[in-house]
């Protein structure tokens, strides 16, 4: 039987390692390099070379930005001989896209509201040009 306090803290557990992979892969993304790796990735798997190509840096300096992606779980690299594939994994993306989807109704309801006033003084501007006064 498992009482409150190790439901409780089986919980904080379970939230706190979520906190710590969302926060891996937002640092992942925080970088525009990386986001462009990943979006060439999500075109197929591509060599460590073939997605170091359009940038301008060192095979070094791009497997750094590979290191970071792999440890966010955002791309899975597979060695064969001494050439190193690299793939998209979706997982991670689609727990981000959830993670921000909590404040998707703050922010609609936010525009609505802006919406709401931008209209009703568009239409008070309208109305008063209509009585023949100008703003």
């Amino acid at each position: 039987m498992v009482d409150n306090e190790s439901q409780s803290s089986i919980f904080n557990n379970m939230v706190e390692y979520d906190a710590q992979k969302l926060d891996l892969v937002f640092h992942a993304l925080g970088d525009a390099t990386r986001r462009q790796m990943l979006a060439r990735l999500a075109g197929g798997g591509q060599t460590v070379s073939e997605l170091a190509a359009p940038f301008a840096m060192s095979l070094a300096a791009a497997s750094k930005h590979i290191i970071a992606l792999e440890r966010a779980g955002l791309i899975r690299r597979e060695v064969k001989g001494r050439v190193h594939h690299c793939r998209l994994e979706p997982g991670p993306l689609a727990s981000a896209a959830e993670w921000l989807s909590h404040y998707e109704a703050f922010w609609m309801h936010r525009l609505d509201r802006l919406e709401d006033l931008l209209r009703a003084e568009n239409s008070a501007r309208e109305t008063d040009n209509e009585g023949g006064k100008t703003t």
